[in-house]
């Protein structure tokens, strides 16, 4: 894949940390100039350009954009990882829970994206790459806000695609299981026994482990090559299994 990516140019959001993080190294290790936006820089390299950035500021988006418009011309990617979660269910969740995690996971999708758009349509391979997750196909327990946003940026996904045909541009996403993530640690330390979930968590994907940034890092890169010239629309699953098999318990 190295030859695939060399000398194509991508922002990643939340690239400071996790997948966004894993996905930056990877492209970087590929040959890709990659800008990072994050609301920190966090992990990012020191000699890799990165742009203060919060996802539901269209202010922070657009100073971000300009930036990188003073260093190149067009985007061959973006890859939308930056999002939040939260924890509960309709009856606990809070209104500026679900106004909060959707501003983040969908309205930041679409702002990124459509900022990004006038300089991906000056490329030859254009590809928007989404981080959605399993819990847009999957009803998972107490997770009724966070679910609620995938399902839409799986949505989102798929009419960006429909609107991106006309302009060459493909749009994709990809749906981790549980990965084993800052941010998923941060979800965990709000459990009554995190320990206890966190082995219940590892027990419910049929690998019997959580997924790795860098797996789904590697499914991003796949989804962005030129060589996937014509996947667009799809949703790929990093999931170990547990979106689509039913395996015996492990014992």
């Amino acid at each position: 894949m190295t030859h695939e990516l060399e000398g194509l140019k991508a922002v990643v959001t939340g690239s400071a940390s996790g997948i966004g993080l894993a996905t930056t190294n990877m492209l970087v290790g590929f040959g890709a100039t990659v800008f990072g936006l994050d609301i920190s820089r966090g992990g990012v390299p020191i000699d890799m350009e990165w742009f203060p950035c919060d996802v539901t500021s269209g202010l922070d988006i657009d100073r971000a954009f300009r930036a990188i418009e003073a260093i190149t011309p067009s985007l061959d990617i973006v890859v939308n990882c930056a999002g939040i979660g939260a924890i509960g269910s309709i009856e606990t969740a809070t209104e500026e829970e679900w106004a909060r995690v959707y501003d983040t996971n969908v309205v930041g999708t679409a702002r990124v994206s459509s900022r990004a758009m006038p300089l991906l349509r000056k490329s030859t391979n254009a590809a928007i790459v989404n981080i959605c997750s399993i819990a847009a196909t999957v009803g998972l327990p107490d997770r009724a806000v966070y679910s609620a946003s995938k399902g839409a940026v799986l949505a989102l996904t798929r009419a960006m695609a429909a609107d991106g045909i006309r302009d060459n541009i493909r749009v994709n996403c990809v749906n981790p299981g549980t990965a084993n993530t800052p941010w998923v640690d941060r979800l965990l330390q709000q459990a009554e026994d995190p320990e206890a979930e966190r082995l219940a968590l590892n027990a419910r994907q049929p690998m019997g482990r959580l997924v790795s940034a860098e797996e789904v890092a590697a499914a991003v890169c796949f989804l962005a090559s030129p060589q996937q010239s014509s996947t667009t629309g799809a949703s790929l699953a990093v999931d170990g299994g547990m979106d689509g098999l039913r395996t015996r318990a492990r014992t």
